[in-house]
């Protein structure tokens, strides 16, 4: 059982290394997925191809001794791909479950936006209520059960925005946007001589996940620290340029990873930077501009900037 800060940063660190064995930079990234793997929330990565969207999923799932299971949705895939699917066995005259690739710990959701709605929405039980229910039986996933979702920009050919209910249930929504160039130089240094990343060796099991989760759940948070980020979150849904604002499910998602972000940084307590460095993450994707705000130029990640600057910022308390 972790149970001392610098216990948990040593874990923490020996994560992060092991994945930068494969992904050059990037340490924010890294750590926002981190704090959604504490939280036990699934995380939506966005950006153009090419960018390492799939590959950071990948070294995050290699580096935690779980059960690993990856889908690539396309137009074509159905929900039975992703579930799994009743079949009858002639040598028993029964039916039999076979299950899909979702009966996994870690998911890796590649290229979610290519598949169709109907196929995009078999996940949102899952993704909930951690269980599948197929022809009216339902089973249970394993835990820790963790989605991380990679999507191309919507406005590439060959894409399907995503269902808001399921938008929803991701817990953040991050880009990696494009290396720096000494980054850009590193990545052509190290690996121009073989083009297939090294294998990595798992440093952690799920005992150890649910143990650190455990931890940073511990992480003090002051009432006026829970009333700044409900102030945030009800102000996304008293905005004019705003459509519809976060729900009930943000609040608690900004609540977790604040704990979570700060226990990653070595405090046993919440401060209003903490809210304030996660608040587009996890709300931007839960929020809808008005079309008239769109117009004018105001993307989601604008307007809460704009309501982060507005609401009164509390005194620091531990």
């Amino acid at each position: 059982m972790v149970t001392d800060p610098n216990e948990f940063k040593g874990v923490i660190k020996k994560i992060k290394d092991n994945i930068q064995k494969v992904i050059v930079g990037k340490s924010e990234s890294i750590d926002l997925i981190l704090i959604s793997l504490l939280c036990k929330g699934h995380v939506l990565i966005e950006d153009v191809p090419g960018s390492g969207k799939t590959t950071l999923a990948r070294a995050v799932s290699d580096s935690l001794d779980c059960t690993f299971g990856r889908i690539q949705f396309t137009p074509d895939l159905m929900p039975s791909d992703v579930l799994g699917v009743n079949w009858f066995n002639q040598k028993s005259s029964e039916f039999e479950f076979q299950s899909g690739p979702i009966f996994n710990q870690i998911i890796l959701a590649d290229e979610i936006n290519r598949a169709t709605p109907r196929t995009q929405s078999a996940l949102l039980e899952s993704m909930q209520e951690f269980q599948v229910t197929v022809d009216g039986e339902t089973r249970i996933l394993p835990s820790p059960f963790i989605v991380m979702a990679t999507q191309n920009p919507l406005d590439m050919e060959g894409t399907f925005p995503l269902p808001e209910a399921q938008l929803d249930r991701f817990l953040m929504k991050i880009s990696l946007g494009y290396p720096t160039e000494q980054e850009e130089t590193d990545i052509i240094l190290r690996f121009h001589k073989d083009g297939d990343l090294e294998n990595l060796d798992p440093v952690i099991d799920s005992e150890t996940i649910e143990n650190l989760g455990h931890f940073s759940s511990t992480v003090k948070v002051t009432e006026n620290i829970r009333d700044y980020i409900i102030a945030i979150v009800r102000s996304t849904r008293e905005n004019e340029k705003l459509l519809i604002g976060a729900s009930p499910r943000g609040s608690l998602g900004l609540f977790k990873c604040s704990q979570a972000k700060a226990a990653l940084q070595g405090r046993g307590y919440v401060i209003p930077d903490d809210v304030k460095s996660l608040t587009n993450v996890v709300l931007s994707h839960r929020i809808i501009p008005t079309s008239n705000a769109r117009l004018r130029g105001f993307a989601s990640k604008d307007i809460l900037e704009e309501i982060v600057s507005e609401v009164p910022v509390p005194m620091e308390t531990k």
